[in-house]
């Protein structure tokens, strides 16, 4: 049977999860430059290795209220259709390793062009976890806004 690792993470009271193979890094909370009038979930950009990555907050995509980070907060460094993000979950849980079996279709109930997000439902150590498709995360909108972003910061530092 095949298995595959997932970095578990917390948003709010659920449990999510991404295939460790896309998570670039994960980073505790640093100095941020906030951003405004952009996207509604971005919350700023960091530099991360000389590479300005935007932030995004899980807890807005999932419709929880905002909240300032704290010592448990981390950043996901994730490739999102092409655009390198770094996502904002409350709780970096562990790594685990599922099988196959483990992994299961999300319910068609939950599955819509809001949660295209969501890739499987995996079912371990009696709990339920989302795993998510970072391709999924960002709307089409969001990606158009986050590259201009990108770019204009990109220039603004040229300048600097």
């Amino acid at each position: 049977m095949q298995s595959t690792k997932y970095a578990i993470f917390k948003q709010g009271n659920v449990e999510c999860g991404l295939n460790v193979m896309e998570v670039q890094a994960i980073e505790k909370v640093g100095s941020m430059k906030e951003i405004t009038d952009t996207a509604e979930n971005i919350k700023g950009i960091i530099n991360l290795r000389n590479m300005d990555i935007p932030v995004y907050s899980l807890r807005g995509k999932f419709g929880l209220a905002d909240k300032e980070p704290d010592e448990n907060t981390r950043l996901l460094i994730v490739s999102s259709n092409g655009i390198l993000m770094a996502y904002e979950v409350d709780e970096m849980m562990n790594i685990v390793e599922l099988e196959t079996d483990q992994l299961y279709e999300p319910p068609t109930l939950v599955k819509n062009k809001n949660t295209s997000y969501l890739d499987k439902v995996a079912y371990f150590d009696g709990k339920i976890v989302f795993i998510m498709n970072p391709d999924g995360i960002l709307t089409d909108e969001e990606q158009k806004n986050i590259k201009v972003l990108v770019s204009e910061v990109e220039v603004a530092g040229k300048e600097d």
